[in-house]
């Protein structure tokens, strides 16, 4: 479980990307998609940061 809980921000930063990846594949690139997109990826990356440090 905790190895689960180390990845998710790992998790959250690939479907951050696949969602920017998709809007440039599908050509529908518009500033709200991207830019959830964009939230999902720091918010991944900060996540991953601050659970590595808390969880062990």
């Amino acid at each position: 479980m905790s190895a689960l809980v180390k990845n998710i921000g790992v998790i959250l930063l690939l479907i951050g990307i696949i969602l920017m990846a998709g809007t440039y594949i599908g050509g529908a690139l518009t500033n709200g998609i991207l830019a959830i997109g964009l939230f999902i990826v720091i918010a991944g990356y900060v996540l991953h940061i601050v659970l590595n440090k808390k969880v062990e």
